[in-house]
C-alpha cells in the first residue's frame, strides 16, 4: 500500500474544506505533497456538516449514504485501517414512500423484497421490477466508468476498450429519451414511474429534462447498497479531517482567500487578506463560478459553462420532534400529486413548488443519542429553486405551514404541536456558507443529454497547477461523485 512520502518539498493548497477538498488533500498529501487547506468558515465539511440544539443533533446537510467504499479507499490508500476511524451501518430498507392517496410502499434494499413489495402495493408485476434494476447494473457497468470515474477532457478515456464496449451498447443506455420517458415506457404504473423518477434528484435535476442514463442511479441503492456512518453523516467529515491532520495535512480554519495567483501561464499559489502563500498546485473545491469570478476575475471565464443552467437548491427544517413515529424510517418520501408541475415551477417558473415532494430524514432511528428518549430529529427538505431574488423571508413560513399540512394529513398527526425545536435552511443561506452560486446544491444540473460532457474538468486547459474538484465540476455533485472528482484531480496532478 501506498504510504506517505517523507520531506515533502513541493506545495500544494486548496481552496475550502468540503468533502472533495478534504480527500484530495489526502490523496495529495499520499502522492508526496505538503498539503495546506484554506477554509473560509470555523468548520470543514462544506455542506456535509452538523449541529446540536436543545438537545437533538441534526446532519446539517447530505444525508444519503452509497458507495462507501470511496471513503475506504482514502484511508487504504493512506495505508490505514478504515474501522479505526469510520465504521457504518448497511439499511435493510432505501426508503418509505408515502402518496396522498395513502399508499404507503417500503423499498426493501434486497431487490426481490423491493419487487414484491412493488407487486403488493403497486399491482407492478415483480418480473418488471427486477429487469428495470437490473437494466439500471447494466447501465452502470456499461457508463459508470466512463462518466464518473475519468476525466472526459482526456484523449486516453475516450482511447479504451470500455469506451468501445459501451459504443456497441449505445442504445441501452436511453440517451435519447429522458429519465421520465424511459420509466414510463418500461414500468407504466404512474406511481412507479415517479418513484424512479425521482432519482433524478440525487443531482438537483428534472426527470422530465434529464438523459435516461440517469437511470443507472437505482442501482446504487438497490445494487449497492444504503448506509449510515455509525454517528452520523458528518463522521464522515470528522473521520477524513482526522486521517489528513494524520498525513500532515495543514487546516487553517477561517482564512478567506482573496485570489489565485497566476505567474507566467501557472498557477502560484494563493493571496489572503494578509498574506500571500505560494503553493506549486493550486486546487479550488469552490464553487467553479465563485471561483473564475472572485479568485480570478482577470482570467478569461468559460461562459458557455457558467451559464449552464444550475441544478435545485432547497429548503429545509431542522425539527426537535416530542414523539416517535413507528411507520417512518431513517429516509422516507412524501410525493407530490403533480409530479410534472412540480419541476415546471422549480425550473421554469423559478418558484417554490405549490404542491412539493417532502423528503423527511430521521436519523435518531439508528444513532443513539441523536433526539432525547421517545424523540426524534427531523431532517424535512424540500427542492426549490435556486436564490433568484425570491423573498425567503415570506417563502419560509409559507412552506412551512404546506409542508405540516401535507405531513398531517398522511400520517394523521399534528406536528406544530411537536416541534419543541427548529432551525432553517435556505438557499440564500446554502450560498453564503458555502459559496455555491445561487444556494445551488450540485453545481449545474443534468437537464440535457450532453450536460455530462458540459461540466467544467478538474483542470484548466492553459493555466498550468491549477486544478478544480467538488459538485460544480466533473463528475457531479453529492458524495461519491465529490470523492471520485477528488480522485481524478489527484491522478491529473503530476507527482511532486
Amino acid at each position: 500500500m501506498s504510504q506517505p512520502k517523507p520531506n515533502k518539498t513541493k506545495q500544494a493548497v486548496i481552496i475550502g474544506a468540503g468533502i472533495a477538498g478534504i480527500a484530495s488533500a489526502i490523496r495529495l498529501s499520499v502522492k508526496g505533497y505538503q498539503v495546506t487547506v484554506f477554509e473560509a468558515n470555523d468548520y470543514a465539511g462544506g455542506k456535509l456538516t452538523a449541529f446540536e440544539q436543545d438537545g437533538y443533533r441534526f446532519d446539517a446537510g447530505p444525508s444519503l449514504f452509497t458507495m462507501p467504499h470511496y471513503v475506504d479507499a482514502l484511508f487504504t490508500l493512506a495505508g490505514k485501517n478504515p474501522r479505526k476511524y469510520f465504521n457504518y451501518i448497511k439499511k435493510d430498507t432505501s426508503c418509505t414512500y408515502f402518496w396522498d392517496d395513502g399508499t404507503q410502499l417500503t423499498a426493501w434494499a434486497d431487490q426481490d423484497d423491493f419487487a414484491d413489495e412493488v407487486q403488493k402495493k403497486l399491482g407492478v408485476p415483480a418480473v418488471k421490477v427486477t429487469k428495470r434494476l437490473q437494466k439500471a447494473r447494466r447501465m452502470y457497468e456499461l457508463a459508470g466508468q466512463i462518466f464518473m470515474e475519468k476525466p472526459l477532457n482526456r484523449f486516453s478515456t475516450w482511447w479504451s476498450k470500455d469506451v468501445v464496449k459501451t459504443l456497441l451498447h449505445l442504445s441501452k443506455l436511453d440517451l435519447l429519451k429522458s429519465m421520465h420517458k424511459a420509466n414510463a415506457d418500461q414500468l407504466e404504473n404512474p406511481k412507479l414511474v415517479q418513484l424512479f423518477d425521482r432519482y433524478a434528484t440525487y443531482n438537483g435535476s428534472d426527470p422530465y429534462r434529464a438523459p435516461g442514463i440517469l437511470n443507472m442511479i437505482p442501482h446504487l441503492e438497490h445494487g449497492v447498497g444504503t448506509f449510515l456512518p455509525e454517528k452520523g453523516m458528518h463522521q464522515i467529515t470528522t473521520s477524513l479531517v482526522e486521517l489528513a491532520q494524520d498525513l500532515g495535512v495543514s487546516f487553517r480554519y477561517n482564512s478567506r482567500v482573496k485570489k489565485i495567483i497566476i505567474e507566467g501561464g501557472k498557477a502560484a499559489g494563493v493571496e489572503l487578506d494578509n498574506e500571500t502563500f505560494k503553493a506549486e498546485v493550486v486546487l479550488s473545491n469552490m464553487d467553479i463560478t465563485p471561483s473564475y469570478r472572485r479568485l480570478m476575475p482577470e482570467v478569461k471565464a468559460p461562459e458557455t459553462k457558467l451559464r449552464q443552467e444550475k441544478s435545485s437548491s432547497a429548503l429545509i427544517f431542522y425539527w426537535g420532534i416530542k414523539k416517535a413515529f413507528t411507520q417512518l424510517g431513517l429516509h422516507n418520501i412524501f410525493f407530490s400529486s403533480n409530479y410534472k408541475q412540480e419541476f415546471e415551477e422549480i425550473f421554469k417558473g423559478k418558484v417554490p413548488a405549490a404542491d412539493p415532494t417532502v423528503y423527511v430524514n430521521i436519523t435518531s432511528k439508528d444513532v443513539p443519542g441523536d433526539a432525547p428518549e421517545g424523540c426524534e430529529n427531523w431532517f424535512v427538505m424540500v427542492n426549490v429553486p435556486t436564490h433568484n431574488g425570491q423573498d425567503w423571508e415570506v417563502l419560509i413560513p409559507q412552506y412551512k405551514a404546506l409542508i405540516i399540512q401535507k405531513l398531517n394529513k398522511i400520517l394523521q398527526t399534528d406536528l406544530a404541536n411537536l416541534i419543541e425545536t427548529e432551525e432553517t435552511l435556505s438557499p440564500i443561506e446554502i450560498e453564503r456558507k458555502t459559496s455555491s452560486a445561487g444556494g445551488s446544491l450540485y453545481g449545474t444540473s443534468s437537464n440535457s443529454r450532453y450536460a455530462a460532457f458540459l461540466r467544467h474538468p478538474n483542470d484548466h486547459s492553459n493555466i498550468d497547477g491549477l486544478y478544480f474538484a467538488g459538485g460544480s465540476v466533473h463528475p457531479g455533485g453529492g458524495i461519491p461523485l465529490c470523492l471520485l472528482s477528488a480522485r481524478i484531480v489527484s491522478e491529473i496532478i503530476p507527482q511532486p
